[in-house]
């Protein structure tokens, strides 16, 4: 029997992680040697399965056939370098080994490092690796977005490779000629997910406007790489027997309308999972959920709860504006507010309603986003585009979308032309166009863009909508790292020293501003559950490590305390007042709070209302 492959992709924050486990745990109890690996870099599997795992092959306990991987970034990059670096030991100096090795240190290297640890288990390479042979392997993706990115390697890379065989011979991921066994690896890995009799692609989705719109979007991309295989679970569905709750009914009233537009645009295969009383989480909870996407149960029990679900918050305190706004408003100088966490927390709502209220406080405010999923248009209500413009009903806000490709080619023309005119020989300038015709241009050139916006001065506030936690922070990472690589002269016959002197000095000062809390505020954006809580610390500890600290928290999608009257309301509410504590805990920061709302956020007047719920006792111009 050969192995099955199934990939579950869709939106960050519909469940992704939660569904793959629970069908990992299905298989593996029918007596299948299944194996689960999450290539998103912000992993949680082992918060899932509440047991370590890490960056190798981990037999979980409690449980037959059933064995774990998280694919750690950082290793994979270094067990990828050296694979390319050791036949090169014996043929070189070590001194031209060296100029490779920190030529191989920049940014492009973890992602193909991590999509190559990827590529092994779905060609089913390295058989040393692995304990069995497996027969289901499930891949619990990054959020779409980068997904599609992820997806698209194959083919770029083995462009990029042959282009660089025919040119200088060197590529930014290596010289070609030691990564010419990885193209077919990865070609026959693209021939595997276009492979429909043993590949599989599960779109999780809640039933919203966007999470249709991505999944929609998400599908398209791949039929371009002529993969052709679907199936859907529309996860997060009101219970019937909930609609009793003022809230709940107008959300399942919402929801009715998206199942109906599921139904009828995206006609796939599709299971429906109901919004439970609690977190998925540990084996016994996982075993429920699975028999509940096979169709062999229908409920499952109460959750304890460990509370009333009240709003009796004893260790929990809304801050006060004294404490809020110095670490919102600009005060004598521009401030830029970064928003992260986990995808689907809200990251943009929470950027839309604060660029909103700065905007009503008659600040001159710039909105951006970088990422590849962004839904700017979609919250407020308005088409946004690559270039910043001011809103119609809103003079003093701008926003604007940064398009990964369309960035990417202005800042690969703005690189070469600077080139000619100074005067490079052509034979520098066409290396240079093959090292930019790498896939990983996109996010260094999207983050450039980023920082001439930053740079300008024209603005009293930034309000930074960036993508989901792990690929922000290797985003934020950039700057540090690229860097430190201007100080590499990949080719000698290019004078450099002028344009690093000039990148360096932009650099540094944007690296400044991330540090200074009297101009920049990082807030991160999480819903009042374990995972989004630990992944968003973990985040918090890493920006640490780059000397930035946090200096907001936003908890989204809190049930009102007056909401909480039935008993699944209850336990929900109970759950989150005990996270609403340990959030406080965790970050010692304020921690400001959106609803669960009975519908979508969309339009500046839902924004406006929801800023004056979220920056209270403020007066808004």
């Amino acid at each position: 029997m050969e192995t099955e492959f199934i990939f579950f992709s869709g939106k960050g924050g519909v469940g992704k992680t939660s569904m793959a486990c629970a069908t990992a745990v299905h298989y593996a109890e029918a007596g299948r040697r299944t194996l689960i690996v999450t290539t998103d870099p912000a992993a949680n599997l082992a918060d899932v399965f509440e047991q370590p795992i890490g960056h190798h092959i981990t037999p979980l306990a409690g449980i037959d056939n059933l064995w774990a991987m998280e694919i750690d970034p950082d290793r994979a990059t270094e067990e990828y370098k050296e694979r390319a670096l050791a036949p090169l030991r014996a043929a070189f100096p070590p001194e031209m080994v060296a100029v490779i090795d920190e030529q191989m240190s920049g940014p492009c290297t973890a992602e193909v490092a991590a999509f190559d640890r990827f590529t092994d288990f779905l060609v089913l390479e390295r058989a040393a690796d692995r304990p069995v042979q497996f027969d289901v392997v499930i891949f619990d993706t990054a959020p779409t977005g980068h997904t599609i990115r992820l997806l698209e390697l194959p083919a770029e890379w083995s462009q990029s490779i042959s282009a660089a065989e025919q040119g200088s011979g060197q590529t930014c991921i290596g010289p070609a000629a030691a990564i010419q066994e990885a193209k077919h690896k990865y070609e026959r890995a693209l021939a595997q997910l276009r492979d429909g009799e043993h590949t599989r692609f599960i779109f999780v989705l809640h039933p919203e406007a966007i999470a249709l719109h991505e999944t929609a979007r998400a599908i398209g991309e791949l039929r371009k790489l002529d993969i052709q295989t679907y199936e859907l679970i529309v996860n997060g569905i009101i219970p019937p027997a909930e609609t009793a709750n003022e809230l709940m009914a107008a959300r399942a009233a919402m929801q009715a309308g998206y199942l109906q537009r599921i139904e009828s645009e995206l006609p796939y295969p599709t299971r429906r999972m109901f919004l439970l009383d609690g977190e998925i989480k540990g084996l016994d909870r996982l075993r429920g959920v699975a028999g509940l996407l096979s169709g062999e149960t229908e409920t499952l029990p109460r959750q304890a709860t460990g509370g009333n679900g009240s709003g009796d918050l004893e260790a929990f305190h809304l801050p006060s504006p004294q404490d809020v706004l110095p670490r919102v408003t600009p005060d004598g100088h521009s401030r830029t507010l970064f928003f992260a966490g986990k995808g689907g927390v809200g990251k943009t709502v929470a950027s839309c309603v604060t660029a909103v209220w700065l905007a009503r406080q008659g600040y001159r405010t710039l909105l951006l986003t970088t990422d590849p999923a962004a839904h700017l248009g979609d919250v407020l209500g308005e088409p946004v585009g690559n270039e910043p413009a001011p809103l119609a009903e809103l003079l003093s806000l701008w926003a604007a979308k940064i398009d990964p490709k369309k960035t990417a080619d202005a800042y690969k023309k703005r690189i070469l032309d600077d080139a000619r005119e100074r005067g490079r020989p052509e034979a520098s300038i066409r290396v240079m166009a093959e090292e930019l015709d790498s896939p990983c241009t996109e996010e260094i050139a999207a983050f450039d863009r980023f920082i001439e916006y930053a740079s300008e001065g024209e603005w009293d506030a930034i309000v930074f909508d960036t993508a989901p936690t792990g690929h922000t922070l290797r985003l934020l990472e950039l700057p540090v790292e690229w860097s430190k690589q201007l100080d590499v002269k990949v080719f000698s016959s290019v004078d450099t020293a002028v344009a690093d002197d000039m990148a360096k000095q932009r650099f540094a000062g944007v690296i400044d501003m991330m540090r200074d809390p009297e101009r920049s505020t990082f807030a991160f954006v999480m819903y009042p559950e374990a995972t989004p809580i630990i992944e968003a610390y973990r985040a918090s500890q890493e920006l640490a490590t780059l000397e930035i600290p946090t200096g907001l928290v936003v908890a989204n999608l809190v049930i009102p305390p007056e909401q909480a009257n039935t008993p699944f309301t209850r336990a929900r509410r109970a759950m989150q007042e005990r996270y609403l504590a340990e959030i406080q805990e965790r970050f010692a920061v304020p921690v400001l709070t959106l609803p669960l709302l009975p519908r979508e956020v969309t339009g500046l007047e839902m924004l406006a209302e929801l800023g004056k719920q979220m920056y209270p006792e403020a007066v808004v111009a």
